[in-house]
């Protein structure tokens, strides 16, 4: 009951977040307001994300995952429904707050209680299924506005499916409580809401490391998505059709390869398909630097798009084996806010330095960013294994005083 829930919750996560995109011309010509008033909408709900993500292990430790899970997906369903009846556009600004504060919830509590719970190959497959939610969510509005019901019934049909899945919280908000029924689909022993506080979990550079990694991977991705596009049709010549279909099979490769690593979970460890995928990536990013040609350049960036995509479920499953089921819920929260933060700050990097240096740098900032990843990565392994040295001489310490 609860992995349903838990799947249906993802795909609800990520029904919202394509929306805004589609939704924006409408939007802007409804309030007269000009085309850099997005950016304050987004800005809102950053905001309103890193508040409630950060905050969420305090949350969860307080009044439990399920309450948390519920009043945040409650939140989400506001939103959309306060875009649906906005009168004023200081009111949408508002909606994007409580946006921002219902998904860095959602997103926190969720990866939380997936990763203590669930085995890799169940986190890999809901991470998917977000890939759905977000593919579903900007048809849902298209079909609004081709069938003229205006942008405001698009909003107001997602805040009815948001609130379908309030009520599935709703009811099952004891279960979340409990562990999974199989042990078999657990992936660590930790307990969600441990009474390690946010700022001893922030204090540890195993945190801040893995804090650093998403933020890294999500710039990634978000970088490879949003400017490869214009790469293609501004600097390389390709047709909009083309490029423009390309970019959609790299969010599908992302989709794709998460379901395919769930299938691989039972047979290949996480660590090893981590290090597969993070030796991929910069190979994707070589050839988009080095092959100019539309094959390459195609082929290059779906290996980008295969090759990331285990990277955060398999990531956030790892982190209560990372952290020794200490403050995992502080931890995931500070990850989410991060990876956040990321998807942000690369991309407007990148966009900083194609402005500067014309878009082909591109190819060689993305080749960076993807052996950063991997460094990363291996820096966090070797904390993580200090540090669990460290605990285990601490413990053999208080056993040799006890005996003694």
């Amino acid at each position: 009951m609860i992995i349903a829930v838990a799947f249906l919750a993802f795909a609800s996560l990520g029904l919202p977040d394509g929306v805004l995109g589609v939704s924006w011309p409408s939007v802007r010509r409804a309030f007269d307001v000009p085309v850099s008033g997005l950016g304050a909408i987004l800005a809102a709900a950053m905001a309103g994300y890193l508040a409630s993500s950060f905050g969420s292990g305090a949350l969860v430790a307080r009044f439990g995952v399920g309450s948390v899970l519920l009043w945040s997906s409650a939140l989400t369903a506001a939103s959309a429904a306060g875009f649906a009846l906005a009168p004023a556009w200081p009111w949408v600004i508002a909606a994007g707050v409580v946006t921002g504060l219902g998904a860095g919830g959602i997103d926190a509590g969720l990866n939380a209680y997936a990763a203590i719970n669930f085995s890799p190959r169940v986190m890999s497959w809901l991470h998917a299924s977000y890939g759905v939610g977000a593919a579903m969510g900007p048809l849902v509005m298209t079909a609004a506005l081709t069938s003229h019901l205006g942008w405001r019934w698009g909003y107001g049909l997602i805040a009815a499916a948001l609130v379908a899945v309030t009520l599935c919280f709703a009811f099952t908000a004891a279960l979340w409580q409990r562990p999974v029924a199989d042990p078999r689909e657990r992936s660590a022993s930790a307990v969600i809401g441990s009474s390690v506080g946010t700022l001893p979990t922030l204090r540890r550079p195993v945190v801040l490391a893995g804090a650093a990694l998403f933020f890294v991977y999500t710039g990634l991705e978000a970088t490879a998505g949003q400017w490869t596009y214009s790469l293609f049709t501004e600097s390389r010549g390709m047709s909009a059709a083309m490029a423009g279909t390309w970019a959609s099979v790299f969010w599908g490769s992302l989709t794709a390869g998460r379901v395919l690593a769930g299938a691989l979970a039972p047979r290949v460890t996480a660590r090893a398909l981590l290090r597969a995928s993070m030796l991929g990536a910069p190979l994707g990013a070589l050839g988009i630097w080095l092959l100019p040609a539309p094959v390459g350049s195609l082929v290059s960036l779906a290996l980008i798009g295969l090759s990331l995509s285990p990277v955060y479920p398999l990531l956030t499953s790892e982190t209560p084996g990372r952290l020794g089921g200490n403050g995992v819920s502080h931890a995931i929260g500070i990850q989410v806010a991060a990876a956040y933060l990321g998807t942000a700050a690369l991309p407007g990097a990148a966009g900083f330095m194609a402005g500067w240096l014309g878009l082909e740098v591109l190819g060689p900032f993305m080749l960076i960013a993807a052996l950063g990843l991997l460094a990363l990565y291996e820096w966090t392994l070797l904390l993580a294994r200090v540090e669990g040295r460290q605990a285990e001489k601490a413990r053999r310490a208080v056993r040799l005083v006890r005996n003694a």
